[in-house]
């Protein structure tokens, strides 16, 4: 995410897990393959059972439209009830979804041409056609959608011109020189402002699905806000949508590929409580449900025990513009210096997710054939408390303070990241004599916060939208949409600059890991762990994916045994 995207903040606190988000790999039950069979024409085993399943969820859904979808609990459903040219497999490698085949690639790397499925409908029966994606790119490149993943679709000859435009005579004259374009009803062709060597994997992300404008003009600003203000071409419909509550997903027998959807109703509940969850999945009222370390005790080496491996990093964000303190590089160090991030792993959260040591998730490939967190080595300052009292005491020196002044810290309420918040603020208080105010707030209102830059501080989790460490440390270049702490160092941006132009995969990589040893010297921000999370399922449930980055579970190719 970003397609993830972005994945929330304490959200994923409260869900175990260590990921790597860009190359670690999801681990399946053993028969949770789906099928090779991109036709749409092998029918399913048939199963006396009915195809129910019932999934506990942290997180309430943020507004499901996929131009503006930041949160991985959104992308998660989207990627449900709509699907892309391509859709992410058990492997995490990019499948024909709408499209027929592969893309024809021109030598020089930069056009794409797509052929759509000619059985591709959605959900109403309506045929997909090339103009939904011309449209629904365009859409979220239009500053008035305010889409923070535009920089992703900026990627096409012509975005960046679109995302700047100051008028809507501009936006439009911007759109219309846009690098994409329909050949004909069910032929695409993308042109790219520069090579992107993973860009097809991207066009399963969820930022890169089509839309409907007759309906996007229809439902106006509720567009996604409700169950039916969202259509898809996926494998299931939005059919029910209980904010706070429940949600329902019922079979799309229009889909394409409907013949080996094996689901006919998938209900999800909102259950922010894991001891809750817990009763729930006990009780059979959940097949699906996260739960913390002291139920992850209770569950060890019994076959209901589902981790899930994630290329997803937890950190601190500061907000270095509005809070004149947080300007300082000294205090920042001195706050990330004082927590111990092993024992945080290894108390509040004891599920297999690693302390970091670096921004960029072990497991993330480097874009050259190794791995990152190999190749850059230990980048983030070690936890050191008499150092960070020394750092704190120099920082204030410097910003002219007496004191740091008292600060919120944001974070979901969900129970795991109330835990978060108590250890963090107990650390600064036992090693830097500094108490900070803990500020749980929900899901949706901490991410909103975070993108109108309004914290102090946020305790914040991104899961990879892609595996490349490009997908963690673009983020954080002067004015970018997801640096929402304001943080900024034009050596930094030069060097994320030089890696996205760069085509020598070893000097991208090399460039690469300098920019991450700049971003942790700063302390920009201030990584915490990598995360792995713990869930249970019931062993009569087959082919449920849990992805390692972009989505928490993937439902296509389930069923009940």
């Amino acid at each position: 995410m970003k397609a993830t995207k972005w994945v929330s903040t304490a959200v994923a606190l409260t869900l175990m897990g260590s990921v790597a988000i860009g190359c670690a790999k999801s681990e399946e039950s053993p028969s949770a393959s789906p099928s090779g069979d991109t036709k749409g024409t092998s029918a399913p085993a048939k199963s006396n059972k009915p195809q129910e399943i019932k999934i506990n969820f942290s997180a309430e859904p943020p507004v499901m439209d996929s131009s503006k979808a930041t949160a991985n609990a959104a992308f998660t459903f989207i990627s449900a009830f709509n699907e892309g040219l391509f859709r992410t497999d058990k492997d995490g490698k990019a499948t024909p979804g709408l499209a027929k085949d592969f893309p024809k690639i021109s030598p020089d790397g930069l056009t794409y041409t797509i052929d759509i499925r000619d059985n591709a409908n959605w959900s109403d029966g309506q045929p997909v056609k090339a103009q939904d994606f011309v449209y629904s790119f365009k859409r979220t490149l239009d500053p008035a959608t305010k889409g923070q993943y535009s920089f992703v679709v900026a990627w096409i000859k012509g975005g960046e011109a679109v995302t700047k435009a100051k008028t809507p005579e501009e936006v439009k004259k911007a759109q219309d020189a846009l690098g994409v374009k329909a050949i004909s009803d069910k032929q695409l062709e993308i042109t790219l402002e520069k090579p992107v060597t993973f860009f097809t994997q991207m066009l399963a992300f969820g930022t890169f699905l089509p839309q409907r404008e007759d309906f996007v003009t229809k439902a106006g600003d509720k567009y996604g806000a409700e169950a039916d203000k969202v259509i898809g071409a996926g494998p299931f419909i939005l059919s029910k949508w209980d904010h706070g509550q429940t949600l329902e997903l019922v079979k799309n027998d229009k889909y394409w590929d409907a013949a080996n959807v094996k689901l006919t109703k998938a209900t999800i509940n909102i259950v922010k409580d894991p001891n809750t969850g817990l009763n729930l999945y006990e009780t059979d009222a959940a097949d699906l449900t996260e739960i913390n370390r002291d139920q992850l005790k209770l569950y060890a080496g019994k076959p209901d025990n589902l981790p899930k491996p994630e290329l997803t990093n937890s950190y601190l964000m500061y907000q270095t513009k509005k809070v004149p303190a947080l300007a300082n590089k000294k205090i920042r160090q001195a706050l990330g210096m004082a927590i111990d991030r092993q024992a945080y792993v290894d108390t509040v959260l004891a599920n297999g997710s690693v302390a970091s040591t670096g921004l960029v998730p072990g497991g993330t490939s480097d874009g050259a054939g190794g791995d990152f967190r190999k190749s850059a080595g230990d980048t983030q300052p070690k936890f050191d408390a008499a150092k960070a009292k020394q750092l704190l005491a120099e920082g204030l020196k410097e910003a002219g303070l007496t004191a740091l002044p008292k600060m919120k810290v944001n974070a979901d309420d969900t129970e795991t990241a109330k835990k978060s918040l108590e250890f963090i603020l107990a650390q600064w208080k036992q090693n830097l004599g500094y108490e900070a105010e803990a500020n749980p707030v929900p899901h949706a209102l901490r991410i909103e916060l975070s993108s109108k830059h309004d914290f102090e501080i946020a305790l914040s989790l991104w899961g990879a939208d892609y595996n490349d460490p490009m997908t963690f440390l673009d983020m954080w270049v002067t004015g970018g949409e997801f640096d929402e702490g304001d943080y900024s160092n034009p050596q930094y941006d030069a060097l994320i600059k030089s890696a996205q132009t760069e085509v020598d995969p070893s000097k991208r990589a090399k460039a690469l890991v300098e920019a991450e040893k700049i971003l942790m010297d700063d302390q920009g921000v201030a990584p915490l762990y990598f995360r792995t999370r713990a869930y249970l399922k019931k062993p009569s449930i087959d082919g449920l994916l849990l992805p390692s980055f972009g989505q928490e579970w993937e439902l296509k190719w389930a069923s009940v045994k």
